[in-house]
């Protein structure tokens, strides 16, 4: 092979790889932007500020403040291992389950702080 098509095929594929990387940054970003994803998302970085603020104000300890962020935590990790299964969205059926996890952990923060 003479050393044109070696540099050649070389560059080709270098070209192929960095456009893939660029494909794969782009539709992370949609993937994270997904209405659902979003959705759900933001109801649980407010359960987060509202768990932070029931114990700066003293109405939780940091006992129940840890467990209810555990719970968050934990209704996180299956809001990303659902999107995992679905082009990296979620089903109806998928946000419908988690919205029902987070209700549970918001009625836990309401109880608690009271």
């Amino acid at each position: 092979m003479s050393i044109i098509s070696r540099s050649a095929i070389i560059l080709a594929l270098a070209s192929a790889l960095g456009l893939s990387g660029i494909a794969s940054a782009s539709a992370a970003t949609w993937q994270q932007r997904h209405p659902r994803r979003v959705e759900v998302n933001h109801r649980l970085a407010n359960q987060d500020r509202r768990i932070n603020r029931d114990l700066a104000q003293g109405k939780i300890t940091a006992h129940q403040a840890a467990r209810l962020h555990r719970e968050d935590h934990m209704v996180r990790a299956d809001e990303r291992f659902d999107a995992r299964f679905d082009r990296s969205h979620l089903t109806r059926a998928d946000q419908r389950s988690l919205n029902q996890d987070e209700n549970g952990v918001s009625r836990q923060i309401h109880r608690d702080a009271h």
